[in-house]
């Protein structure tokens, strides 16, 4: 796939099922996944193949050893890296063709160095306190429709 209209990052991902299901909706978005390393899994995990039922054959993913060569691969990108700890709501962000939606692992979430050098880039989904977070897959999912809404909006002028 040539210019997607998203890519999203998992940065180290831990459990094989979420990643399947976010490949899964990038196949149903068009999105490009990009998975950097280390993984908690092995990529021809059958979890990983599992959750992403017959939809990993369509999917158009990468994998890279490390943030650097992350923003090497897609320069000239605006990143929007969600985290709890940001003060913008996602619904605020104004999201254009060619965004990258940057989501760190299940148990850790994304560097707090990452977010700190990104802080004006950083968007949170909110929730009430009693909930530590939300599940990766769902999270992923949620921000990549909100930001594809968008820019199918602005693609149609509306």
């Amino acid at each position: 796939m040539t210019n997607p209209p998203l890519d999203i990052v998992l940065v180290e991902p831990e459990i094989a099922h979420n990643t399947g299901s976010v490949g899964r909706t990038c196949v149903a978005l068009g999105a490009k996944l990009w998975l950097v390393r280390p993984l908690g899994f092995q990529l021809d995990d059958r979890r990983l193949r599992r959750a992403g039922l017959d939809y990993w054959k369509s999917l158009d993913w990468q994998t890279v050893d490390d943030w650097d060569e992350l923003t090497r691969r897609l320069p000239d990108r605006r990143f929007w890296l969600l985290t709890k700890r940001a003060k913008i709501v996602y619904t605020k962000a104004a999201f254009a063709p060619g965004d990258v939606l940057v989501f760190g692992s299940e148990s850790r979430g994304l560097p707090r160095s990452l977010t700190e050098k990104h802080k004006a880039d950083c968007l949170k989904i909110p929730m009430r306190p009693e909930a530590r977070s939300l599940n990766l897959a769902v999270s992923a999912a949620v921000v990549a429709y909100e930001a594809r809404r968008q820019i199918e909006s602005v693609s149609r002028g509306l």
